[in-house]
């Protein structure tokens, strides 16, 4: 009996340092800004983040997306469930060289929004067409995905380096 409790105790330590390494090694995106969009008594406020990133893929790409943050104990803890709000932009910023293996729907930016089944999700599609990036911002879930979404369109142009 005594070795089963040891067997428990000693799982839910590893359970517990796994958590503790998730929460703190999750990876930074470059947060451009942060506004409180709700007063918490205990805890961080609820807030909406601005973050920005470059295409991996695509040179001369740059995109932010703002999207709602849960404050409170849960939020601070990052155990908190997130909402699917989420707005994207993307803009040329440099020459944009588009590789001839670029995939449609390919994922350029990805997040958990939950400890363990939601993720907001950034993909790419180029019309080739009409030469055009195109960024669709949206969030999943293990079972049901929302379908709130946010688009973004960047048009393949010459770029002209700006003058001192």
């Amino acid at each position: 009996m005594r070795k089963i409790g040891m067997t428990v105790v000693a799982t839910l330590l590893v359970l517990l340092l796994l958590l503790v390494i998730w929460i703190w090694s999750r990876p930074g995106r470059g947060t451009t800004g942060e506004v409180s969009t709700n007063f918490r008594w205990v805890g961080p406020n609820d807030k909406i983040a601005v973050d920005g990133f470059d295409d991996p893929k695509v040179p001369g790409v740059a995109c932010h997306i703002s999207r709602a943050v849960t404050g409170g104990i849960k939020g601070a803890l990052r155990l908190a469930e997130d909402t699917s709000d989420a707005s994207i932009t993307c803009r040329q910023v440099g020459p944009i060289k588009v590789p001839t293996d670029l995939k449609d729907g390919e994922s350029v930016f990805d997040e958990r929004r939950s400890l363990l089944f939601k993720q907001l999700h950034v993909v790419r599609f180029y019309d080739r067409g009409r030469n055009v990036l195109v960024y669709v911002s949206y969030s999943d879930r293990v079972v049901a995905g929302s379908p709130k979404n946010s688009i973004s369109s960047v048009p393949v142009m010459g770029w002209v380096a700006p003058q001192p």
